[in-house]
């Protein structure tokens, strides 16, 4: 049986990261081929294990205990959720390391690039199969660990630097909470299997769970960069353009929504609806914000901030497929925007999208396939992005009339920050850089054009029984949400096409003035172009409260606690000193002490005495 060798799915990538890592100095492009050659063995066993799990169902193997206990005891499990996952981490990390071998030709550090590039795709490949919580743990671990060596992979560079110890530091917030939900869950359940635990779960009071579950819940805000954890994300942008499409399209962001997804049996009406304001407001924020940036991958990002939220507010709501077939839809779409978005740096050597325009001309395939990419995650019919949007919109409405709408006010601005993107870098008269850009050599192009064909053709799994499929990956899972009404989708296309035309009447043909707007809403540009200041605040609390603490504490420390310390040594050896006087070697000296002594007893003696 197939899934029986599941377990080597990860390995695969592993071996390539020990060989690269001790030999890729000797090899072609670092080690580039054998990185190539090991994710793609993994993505062909994953696709053989897919196979059996829609054929014959969902798969365990106890796997070998951890010390001899069997709550650490680490196995497999595949189920349709972990099909879906190693399909998108598989197929889609594969296509970025083919495409790395163009984007890092020549690169000085490529040995390590591919080394650590192959240890992020095995950390994530494991993740998304293990059985047991703590095994979860440590390979969510590495993932950040992997995370922070590519995002500082030009680590030369300060801001790169910068970028990958800001990621490293507030995704410890979200992995601290995760840690201390596992902690509620074993003392709970006595347990950390997962099939254990879910079936122990519907006797477990509703409070423990929900404490529970907004703590794991705590993990997926750090990892994917959810309110108010989402501030690391767009300043990942400092790594290799790769390295952003691994992330965002299917490997780190994408752990915080699998977790939600894995733990969903644990999860309350009270936590659910937590997650899904929490992602009503992620969506909104980082798509206002998506609206206003000039930096071509920062868009992106922030829009990957916006499109998690999307998942996140499914996954609350009820929408469990909904949330996971936008999770499949946006792997393929946001990868291709990415890789686009590289190709294009690749050709122009900037990213400051107001030093690119024309570029359509002069690379015809990057811009066919960044056109396909904004259609589908504008959320037009018929391409992929529609299908999944439309699905959150019927779960969100007949959930809650606000989250509806705030939703709706989102899909209507991602439709806007993304074709604007469009307009400026691809089309209008070419800009000087433009002159000189050139289209990205052939082992690019290709992954650009499979990117594309999934895009374009990924939604329509909808119609093949997506929905039952994936609701079968839990047994206590809520009922599949509804295809949307008429009314709903009427909405969502309405929606997608008024920012489409919004965008095209102020960037493509300039009827509004994009100045004019500016100036007309300069305090809300202001504070959108200044990220709500959540930055500025986070730097407030770490140099004013943090440090101010940490300078009180070290004198609480120094005057008293050190204090104490040494006082009561100067206070021993002072004593020594005055007492070893006493010590003179003198006979009569210790007579004399030793009757004044036996004198002293006898008038205590005697004064206890008369008193009796």
């Amino acid at each position: 049986m197939v899934a029986e060798y599941s377990w080597l799915i990860p390995v695969f990538p592993l071996a390539s990261f020990v060989l690269i890592l001790l030999f890729g100095g000797r090899l072609r492009e670092g080690g580039g081929h054998l990185a190539v050659a090991a994710v793609g063995a993994s993505m062909l066993l994953s696709l053989a294990v897919i196979s059996h799990v829609v054929r014959f169902g969902s798969y365990e193997s106890r796997g070998i205990s951890w010390f001899g206990s069997e709550a650490f005891r680490f196995g497999v499990l595949v189920d349709p959720l972990s099909a879906v996952m190693l399909f998108v981490v598989s197929f889609v990390g594969f296509l970025i390391v083919v495409y790395s071998l163009g984007y890092m030709h020549g690169d000085p550090g490529v040995q390590r690039y591919y080394a650590e590039i192959s240890l992020f795709i095995a950390s994530m490949l494991s993740l998304v199969i293990a059985n047991n919580l703590v095994f979860m743990f440590i390979s969510w671990e590495l993932v950040g660990l992997c995370s922070y060596l590519l995002i500082g992979y030009w680590y030369r560079k300060p801001s790169a630097a910068s970028a990958a110890k800001k990621a490293f530091l507030v995704t410890r917030v979200g992995d601290i909470l995760f840690l201390a939900g596992i902690l509620v869950v074993y003392r709970e359940f006595g347990t950390l299997n997962l099939s254990e635990v879910f079936e122990l779960a519907p006797g477990v009071a509703t409070a423990t769970l929900t404490l529970a579950s907004l703590l794991l819940f705590g993990g997926a805000v750090g990892k994917s960069a959810q309110f108010p954890l989402h501030v690391w994300l767009p300043d990942a942008m400092e790594g290799p353009t790769t390295v952003s499409a691994l992330i965002h399209a299917a490997t780190m962001v994408k752990a915080g929504v699998y977790l939600v997804a894995r733990m969903y049996p644990l999860f309350t009406p009270e936590s659910l609806h937590v997650v899904a304001w929490i992602g009503g407001i992620t969506a909104f924020i980082a798509a206002s914000m998506a609206v206003v940036m000039t930096d071509l991958k920062r868009v992106i990002a922030y829009s990957t901030v916006s499109h998690l939220g999307f998942m996140t507010l499914a996954l609350g709501v009820g929408g469990y497929a909904a949330g996971i077939f936008h999770l499949l839809n946006h792997s393929f779409f946001k990868a291709l925007l990415f890789l686009s978005a590289g190709a294009v740096l690749h050709a122009v050597h900037s990213q400051d999208i107001r030093d690119m325009s024309g570029l359509w001309r002069r690379m015809p395939v990057t811009g066919t396939a960044f056109f396909i990419g904004a259609w589908s995650l504008s959320g037009l019919p018929p391409w992929s992005g529609f299908w999944s949007k439309d699905e959150i919109m019927a779960a969100v409405h007949s959930y809650s009339t606000p989250l509806f709408w705030l939703t709706a006010v989102t899909a209507l601005l991602s439709a806007v920050y993304i074709w604007r993107l469009f307009f400026i870098v691809f089309t209008g008269r070419e800009s000087e850089q433009a002159k000189h850009a050139h289209e990205a050599p052939l082992v690019m192009r290709i992954p650009l054009i499979i990117l594309s064909l999934g895009a374009l053709f990924s939604g329509f799994v909808v119609f093949a029984g997506f929905g039952e499929f994936v609701q079968g990956a839990l047994e206590h899972a809520p009922e599949a949400a509804e295809h949307a009404s008429g009314s709903v989708m009427l909405l969502s296309i309405l929606l997608a096409a008024t920012g489409t035309g919004l965008a095209a009447l102020t960037y493509y043909r300039p009827v509004i003035s994009a100045a004019r707007v500016r100036r007309a809403l300069a305090p809300v540009h202001t504070l959108l172009v200044n990220r709500y200041y959540l930055d500025h605040l986070y730097y407030f609390f770490a140099t004013r409260v943090v440090a101010d603490s940490a300078r009180a504490l070290r004198g609480v420390d120094e005057f008293i606690v050190d204090g104490t310390v040494n006082g009561t040594g100067r206070a021993a050896v002072c004593s020594g000193r005055k007492l070893r006087l006493l010590q003179s070697g003198v006979v009569q000296d210790y007579a004399s002490w030793v009757l004044a002594g036996a004198f002293l007893l006898l008038v205590i003696a005697g004064l206890i005495g008369g008193g009796v």
